[in-house]
């Protein structure tokens, strides 16, 4: 048994001695320990990071993905292709603890590891796994892919990180005051709860939300009645859990229920926070939703180099660090596509998750314009995408596939694969603009941008989620005006596309090539603006003084 006294490496600060357990599905901690996707997992880690750095008694409950998300690698004429390789790491501590819950009327092991703070630096993380020989094949497969397509596999996991999460804690005596669902795929944990205290209030008490979804559409949702197969209400009475199905509905919300059983709830950034208020005003009995914007920890992305040059407003020293910087990230470029791109050359990337509404071939919108700004003989342009689309994302796959095909003969165009940690760090460092262009009011935060500016990546952005925090035009970013609201997609996608080509032209290229002095008082100012107000230190202290008192 893990002795929790022993567990953490420092004495809690006064402030954040109350017990928190935050549970995510994904956490992006370290390129070593492949159990993220996206923007949700390197939030995650970014909090565990700045809990340990704070001194919080803070502890984070995952799931060991067996398979992790996926390797994305290349089919033979270079198109995605997802690759399910086993993972195995040794710098996890197998705690000894196996205990059963209850998934689809059946029992089901669960083993408990251990990644201790020593390790990477963070907050300690519980991972749970079913892949056990004393579990059955199926039972063993709800630990294996991130984000399972099947249904059925989805709703276990969900009952894997609430129930057993719970339990877990329950088993190490950790008397726990605040209970964080980062998202609400943990929903099961408050169900956990409402049996063990047998009163609705009680749970309420204990529990907050994050929700990070900006559209209804998007908030996971299944039926009651399959939840109730899959044993997902295990301990509840059909009559309560009964009450937070909306009237005429068969589905239970996830992101409605989170918000009927917790105390308090936040969005991820002040628009998303008064998008979600609007987004759930006319549903009965949720909690308030507040708004703490998400953060990337300074401590893990920062350059030291880099920072030196800022701290001391050396010019030549920051501009030869960014070159330096670009040449690493070449050389990723020449590795996998072949093209042998320029440190001298002005490089934009756009990478994140490939998803619809991050729109990543915006940019190819009009193809002969965009040839015209990337081909200009005195102010030439290099691009690179990179991004994991969903596995079973056939939209998404076909874009990647497509912006490949669009650009693999041009010299100065890269697609790349592997978009995990390592090479974000790589993209953000080797890039002198980092370009976001989602569809407006549809990226809750988008933290990629923060970490850019870490690294001295000047944003070119469309004012979504964080930004309207931060952008100041000209002077920290280069900002991209939103077409009306009131337009269809088509015509705001040319708009849009046709402003970022403007920005390009008119002042990003210029500035970079004839003002470097500018250029290096904007990449400075952007670092010190994000340093802060966005990095995670002042986001996890935000978590207790609002959402866990």
């Amino acid at each position: 048994m893990i002795d929790l006294s022993t567990l953490f490496p420092y004495t809690f600060d006064k402030k954040y001695a109350k017990p928190v357990a935050y549970f995510s599905m994904e956490f992006a901690i370290d390129q070593a320990l492949k159990i993220y996707s996206g923007g949700l997992g390197f939030l995650s880690g970014s909090h565990l990071r700045s809990a340990f750095e704070l001194k919080q008694n803070f502890i984070g409950i995952g799931i060991l993905w067996k398979y992790g998300y996926y390797d994305q690698t290349r089919n033979m004429d270079g198109t995605l292709k997802a690759s399910f390789v086993e993972k195995s790491y040794s710098f996890l501590t197998d705690t000894g603890i196996v205990f059963p819950i209850r998934i689809h009327n059946h029992e089901v092991k669960v083993k408990a590891m251990l990644l201790r703070p020593e390790v990477f630096n963070t907050a300690p993380l519980f991972l749970l796994t079913t892949d056990l020989p004393e579990n059955d094949h199926l039972a063993q497969t709800i630990s294996h892919r991130l984000y399972d397509s099947h249904e059925s596999a989805r709703i276990a996991q969900s009952s894997l990180l609430g129930f057993g999460g719970a339990k877990l804690l329950d088993i190490l005596n950790r008397e726990t005051e605040v209970y964080h669902l980062n998202e609400g795929h943990a929903l099961p944990l408050c169900f956990y709860l409402w049996d063990k205290f047998k009163n609705i209030d009680e749970v309420k008490k204990r529990v907050v939300f994050t929700t990070h979804t900006p559209e209804l559409a998007g908030n996971e949702e299944h039926e009651v009645t399959r939840l109730e197969v899959m044993s997902f209400f295990d301990g509840v009475t059909k009559q309560d859990y009964q009450r937070l199905v909306e009237p005429g509905s068969k589905n239970l919300n996830y992101t409605l229920a989170a918000l009927r059983m917790s105390k308090m709830a936040n969005g991820v950034s002040k628009l998303h926070g008064k998008v979600s208020n609007e987004m759930w005003a006319g549903y009965s009995g949720i909690c308030q939703i507040k708004s703490i914007t998400n953060a990337q920890n300074h401590t893990y992305w920062h350059d030291p180099q880099l920072e030196k040059a800022f701290e001391s407003e050396d010019m030549n020293q920051g501009l030869q660090r960014k070159r330096e910087m670009k040449r690493a990230l070449f050389d990723v470029v020449a590795d996998q596509t072949g093209k042998l791109f320029d440190e001298n050359v002005l490089t934009l990337v756009w990478a994140r998750r490939f998803a619809g509404y991050k729109r990543a071939n915006l940019l190819l919108n009009d193809l002969a314009r965009f040839f015209r700004v990337a081909n200009k003989a005195d102010m030439p342009l290099q691009v690179i995408w990179a991004g994991k689309p969903y596995p079973e994302d056939v939209d998404s796959i076909a874009m990647f596939n497509d912006i490949m095909a669009k650009t693999k003969a041009l010299s100065n165009c890269a697609v790349l694969t592997g978009y995990e940690l390592h090479l974000s760090a790589l993209l953000k460092g080797g890039s002198d603009v980092w370009l976001n262009n989602p569809k407006i009011t549809r990226e809750a935060s988008g933290t990629s941008g923060m970490s850019a500016a870490m690294l001295g990546s000047v944003n070119v952005s469309i004012p979504d989620g964080w930004v309207p925090e931060f952008a100041k035009h000209g002077k920290n970013c280069f900002s991209v005006e939103a077409a009306d609201q009131k337009l269809d997609e088509k015509e705001k996608n040319r708009l849009e596309a046709a402003r970022i080509y403007d920005v390009l032209e008119q002042e990003v290229l210029p500035t970079y090539y004839n003002k470097p002095d500018k250029w290096f008082k904007i990449m400075r100012q952007a670092w010190m603006d994000v340093k802060e107000d966005f990095d995670s230190n002042r986001m996890a202290r935000e978590y207790y003084e609002q959402l866990y008192k």
